[in-house]
């Protein structure tokens, strides 16, 4: 086989992965928000509170009557209950004004040993939305939760 050829089967073979496999790995992005933050004060208020409304979504807390998050939930305007993911991690995800990363902050500024509990659900566009919460705010914060971990 001469190499004009080769070269010419290789880059039909290269454009077909990349076919196969692109799609399933373009995922969209991941939008970190504080919980804490956007629930205030309504965490001494037992029962459930509108956390986020995000066009046709929205974001219900579900509150104990001990202060802690018992849950999250998520409405579609037209679907209906969307599912909700719980994630685990004890890197800082989501600062107060929900714009920055930790990574982005000092070492020394963070809490090495907090672990944090993201209720994440994704929108219409792919992309995932996650609400961080103190692992203590939470009623039971292990149950349910997988590691998280950001791709680059």
């Amino acid at each position: 086989m001469n190499p004009s050829r080769r070269l010419l089967i290789e880059t039909i073979a290269a454009i077909g992965l990349f076919t196969l496999v692109g799609p399933t790995m373009a995922k969209g992005k991941h939008e970190h928000h504080s919980g804490k933050e956007m629930l205030g004060d309504k965490i001494k208020t037992k029962g459930d509170h509108v956390l986020h409304k995000r066009g046709p979504h929205t974001v219900i807390v579900h509150v104990a009557d001990n202060g802690k998050i018992k849950g999250m939930s998520v409405k579609h305007d037209k679907k209906g209950d969307l599912a909700v993911k719980k994630y685990k991690t004890t890197k800082k995800m989501a600062e107060t004004d929900g714009l920055r990363f930790a990574s982005y902050i000092l070492a020394q500024a963070q809490s090495m040993g907090t672990v944090y509990i993201g209720y994440a659900y994704i929108d219409d566009y792919g992309d995932e939305q996650i609400y961080w919460w103190p692992y203590e705010m939470i009623y039971d914060g292990d149950t349910g939760a997988v590691e998280y971990v950001p791709y680059a």
